[in-house]
């Protein structure tokens, strides 16, 4: 997860009628810090066990045996738990997180990664922001609402993944099986960010992800002694690509998304760069696509962005290299087809000697509509904890759970409750950790958005 740019005001939302209390503070904060303590990395076999901890916590709370389903895929798993809804004919309302965690080396760390700990107000641990927080909230949250007898009108399915950090094969799983849904709140996009004093400032959610693709351009020869250099050493054909590649910019572009969250921020970024993301969210003006794309915390909002990462050549000091290759990471716009960019990547490198291939399976979607039933809920919950918080809509340059749904129809909105400090955010890497003093407001605000949606 990360935090995630820049938003939209929308009208207020009267509060659900007959909210009841959200689930409590302390039970909360024992699901995450006992989620943490498993090791959910990839090989280690631990996500059906934590899988298992959130299927004892939901059925201690009221839960049926048959509403609670863990299927197994290798040695991960996806967990999806349910309250059913009064009217079958409404398609169902998703919420999705991921179990799975990023591998963290102990020796590294101050305290022991999976060893949760509660120090200064954060708890700390690896996945305790990406993405065991926001888990711990909806489990808590669920079980809550399971406890007061809630029946909801429309259905909601709680669904867990269990790679979504590596190969999210539990999350296209996941996705063929609830594609017939009337939306997905995703816990691992969006979310709130805290000033240095610890006040919020912003909270923004998430509508869109560009797609993350790879590809890898190779050239070979048939080498030879360097003493004797040939005119198709592979590495001057790669670099003669490489700067060709660096040279080209993409067609700048917009959508319903990034056109109201570069208006919404003009004012707050001001100068010349505010002026510019005013111009081009409502007129275009390459102009000031120029002045944007000159800044790299810009860039990715106004066009596909590929670049140079890794390279591979040669095979001996003394010899003519055989072959030569580079890998091209892409962050492609919402909406432009994956096989558009590696046409466009063999039209910039102009030689018909390269082979351009595109690397694992990469999955492409659209930003999903900035709903009003969604904006609305979203800002009455943001709004009942933080009274006057600038609320935006944002587009991620990194991939989450739901592109997969959206890749299949499914809009998708990443709304964590997570409220943090720039400064804190360690996700990814050590001595990751949470700040406790939020817990009691995240709970309230699932509570709120879930019953506004589901009613």
């Amino acid at each position: 997860m990360q935090l995630r740019g820049a938003c939209l005001g929308l009208a207020l939302l009267a509060a659900p009628q007959g909210a009841q209390a959200a689930a409590d503070a302390g039970t909360a904060k024992a699901i995450l810090m006992r989620s943490v303590a498993f090791r959910t990395v990839q090989g280690a076999g631990q996500v059906p066990k934590l899988a298992a901890y959130y299927a004892d916590v939901l059925r201690q709370a009221g839960f049926a045996e048959e509403d609670i389903v863990i299927t197994p895929m290798g040695e991960t798993a996806t967990f999806a738990a349910t309250i059913k809804g009064r009217d079958a004919a409404l398609k169902p309302l998703l919420m999705i997180g991921h179990m799975d965690v990023v591998e963290a080396d102990p020796k590294d760390w101050t305290r022991d990664p999976f060893v949760p700990v509660e120090e200064n107000g954060y708890i700390f641990g690896r996945g305790a922001e990406d993405d065991k927080y926001d888990v711990a909230m909806m489990v808590a949250t669920l079980a809550q609402l399971k406890k007061e007898g809630w029946t909801p009108r429309r259905t909601v399915t709680l669904l867990l993944s269990g790679d979504e950090e590596t190969d999210m094969a539990t999350t296209r799983a996941l996705a063929a099986r609830y594609k017939d849904a009337e939306m997905l709140l995703n816990g691992d996009g969006g979310g709130g960010l805290l000033n240095e004093a610890g006040e919020p400032v912003l909270y923004q959610l998430q509508a869109g992800e560009k797609t993350y693709a790879d590809f890898e351009i190779g050239f070979t020869d048939a080498g030879g002694h360097s003493s004797a250099p040939t005119a198709g050493n592979p590495i001057y054909r790669l670099a003669k690509a490489i700067d060709r590649i660096a040279a080209y910019e993409f067609p700048a572009m917009r959508n319903e998304l990034t056109q109201a969250s570069l208006a919404l921020s003009a004012d707050r970024i001001g100068g010349d760069v505010g002026q510019a993301m005013r111009r081009f969210a409502e007129t275009g003006d390459p102009a000031a696509a120029k002045i944007l794309s000159s800044r790299p915390e810009f860039v990715g909002q106004v066009r596909t962005t590929c670049v140079a990462t890794m390279a591979l050549a040669g095979h001996a000091l003394n010899a003519l290299p055989q072959s030569a290759k580079v890998s091209i990471n892409c962050r492609i716009f919402p909406g432009v087809p994956i096989e558009d960019v590696k046409a466009q990547l063999v039209k910039v490198v102009n030689d018909p000697s390269a082979t351009v291939t595109t690397l694992n399976d990469p999955t492409g979607s659209d930003a999903s509509p900035l709903r009003a039933d969604v904006m609305d809920a979203v800002r009455d919950a943001v709004s009942a904890r933080a009274p006057g918080i600038a609320i935006m809509p944002g587009m991620s340059a990194g991939a989450t759970d739901s592109v997969h749904f959206r890749a299949l129809g499914v809009p998708s909105y990443g709304v964590s409750s997570l409220f943090m400090r720039a400064e804190d955010g360690f996700a990814h890497g050590l001595n990751e950790r949470v700040p406790v003093a939020g817990i009691r407001e995240s709970l309230e605000q699932w509570d709120r958005v879930l019953r506004a949606l589901a009613r």
